[in-house]
């Protein structure tokens, strides 16, 4: 992402767009974004030119989204252990989701799962509990029907057929299925006992008379190719894996979780896989693996490089570039990146020269968008921190950008950004504010624009009372206000908090009104923040 700092002003927005074109067009896969709301200023440079906004970034704080997600793959909640045990086996997994035809995650099963049901020897004869669809149980036995209803459940107990036919009966239950072999006597037993189904083994076929007796006691009968154990194992294999899912207390994730906190989470459950849910639909699975080394966004930073006036998260993101005309900030980064930082007027000067020196074309919004943001900047050049770069720099984007009357279109511009009349007290002492951190103080330095000083020093109450609202909200030391006077060339400055002694020592002394009156001051960044700067250290 090309993004510049919080509360952004023209040339922020417009050096993102501009640079992540030329990046892009140099064969980068990047994207431009705003860390705050458009302001009118900028919201009419966008219009008057037909460009979107950059979408907007509250925070790159890293998330779930940012994982590779992996597409796990899931089973039904009818799927059976042996079913389970196959893919769990083919695609080298620890565990699988169940879900649910529509999506809807319903259970984890993991090899522990399975294997506890094959270490319980006695659950092997008993699925009184479970209930398995006869459907199921032919299917693993690869068996043969030769009668019964295989729409039926059986729940009862497994009997091995391999007592005398009159021991077979004892303690036989309507719900019973007995596995036997070639013994006619003991499957004639098993039926007239009520048994509610034979597993004919290896094979065996059966004779008319138990077919008879079977239809009789509407029994099923199955012959399989299996032995006797064989069988015993596939049945239980058949069991559906709902019945020993784990259903309660699961872990599951958004896309948009925060990493941080599913670190918790997942610190806290030690499972092996936890799901990722969207519009409550399962999507895949991550591990602690992927959250513990996640990959980290990229960021490219323009118009700005201190940490206070970068987007929230970034100090867990990886700066790869720098493109600014302010001072330098105390950044430091964990390997050598691209700065390209000029004391010129405007951050859309250094771009408009990238294009130039690397020999791209500018397209006619492109260049547009980048004579508004040194306009905006430098005053139309009125301010101190306007260069002779940026003048002969707007002079050849003006052409591109087909602007026949650079003044007027500037005026219209700058009117825009005059948003005293557009925005409560509380908007304007946020709309363009940047924080510095100055020796020991944590200091807020916002900037308004006016073009009617008169009218706008009706407001100075109401708008002091919002910058002392802010000051103590944000956590300020200090917290300044330069209102800028774009016609008169000079600015009024209102400041509360302490220690108000370094505001006197840099620009005198108050008037009867309770501002500072500096004559000829237009710019925030050369003619205020040095100042400042200089006296506290």
């Amino acid at each position: 992402m090309v993004i510049g700092h919080l509360n952004p002003d023209t040339d922020s927005i417009c050096s993102a767009i501009a640079y992540a074109y030329l990046k892009k067009q140099m064969g980068a896969d990047t994207i431009p974004a705003r860390a705050g709301k458009i302001n009118p200023e900028t919201e009419f440079v966008l219009n008057y030119f037909g460009v979107e906004e950059p979408f907007l970034v509250s925070d790159v704080w890293p998330r779930i989204s940012d994982l590779k997600i992996k597409k796990t793959p899931s089973v039904l909640p009818e799927a059976s252990l042996r079913e389970v045990g196959k893919m769990l086996a083919e695609e080298h997994l620890r565990a699988i989701p169940v879900v649910e035809e529509d999506g809807k995650l319903v259970g984890m099963i993991a090899v522990k799962d399975i294997a506890m049901r094959y270490y319980d020897e006695m659950s092997i004869q008993d699925m009184q509990e479970v209930g398995i669809s006869y459907k199921s149980i032919i299917k693993v036995l690869e068996g043969t029907l030769y009668a019964g209803d295989l729409n039926k459940v059986f729940n009862g107990k497994i009997k091995i057929g391999a007592s005398k036919p009159e021991t077979i009966s004892i303690g036989l239950a309507p719900t019973d299925l007995v596995i036997i072999g070639d013994r006619i006597d003991g499957q004639l037993a098993a039926l007239t006992a009520g048994a509610e189904a034979l597993i004919l083994t290896r094979d065996t076929e059966i004779t008319d008379e138990v077919l008879r007796i079977a239809k009789q006691e509407g029994a099923l009968v199955i012959s399989t190719p299996f032995d006797t154990y064989t069988a015993t194992r596939l049945i239980n294999q058949s069991v559906p894996v709902k019945a020993f899912m784990t259903s309660k207390n699961l872990v599951t994730f958004l896309p948009g979780n925060l990493l941080s906190e599913a670190k918790k989470q997942i610190a806290a459950t030690d499972y092996i896989c936890y799901p990722v849910l969207e519009k409550g639909k399962y999507i895949g699975t991550i591990d602690q693996e992927c959250v513990m080394y996640p990959p980290r966004q990229q960021l490219i930073l323009v118009d700005h490089n201190e940490r206070s006036q970068m987007v929230e998260g970034s100090e867990d993101a990886n700066i790869i570039e720098i493109i600014d005309h302010h001072r330098l900030g105390g950044l430091s980064t964990n390997a050598p990146i691209f700065i390209r930082q000029e004391p010129v007027g405007c951050t859309a000067t250094i771009i408009a020269n990238l294009f130039f020196n690397y020999g791209i074309n500018i397209p006619k919004q492109i260049a547009g968008l980048l004579v508004s943001a040194v306009i905006s900047d430098t005053l139309l050049f009125r301010s101190p921190t306007a260069t002779p770069v940026d003048k002969i720099v707007v002079e050849k984007l003006v052409k591109i950008a087909e602007i026949d009357d650079l003044e007027k279109y500037a005026m219209e511009l700058l009117r825009h950004g005059t948003v005293i009349d557009t925005m409560t007290p509380a908007e304007l002492v946020r709309n363009d504010i940047k924080e510095f951190d100055l020796g020991d103080y944590k200091i807020g330095v916002a900037q308004i624009n006016i073009m009617d000083r008169e009218y706008a020093k009706k407001k100075y109450a109401d708008i002091e009372s919002a910058l002392e609202d802010l000051r103590v909200d944000d956590g300020y030391d200090l917290a300044l206000l330069l209102i800028t006077d774009i016609l008169g060339q000079n600015s009024d400055l209102l400041a509360v908090g302490e220690p108000q002694k370094f505001v006197e020592q840099a620009f005198g002394t108050r008037t009867d009104e309770g501002y500072f009156f500096l004559p000829g001051c237009l710019s925030r960044k050369k003619q205020v923040i040095p100042v400042l700067t200089e006296l506290i250290h």
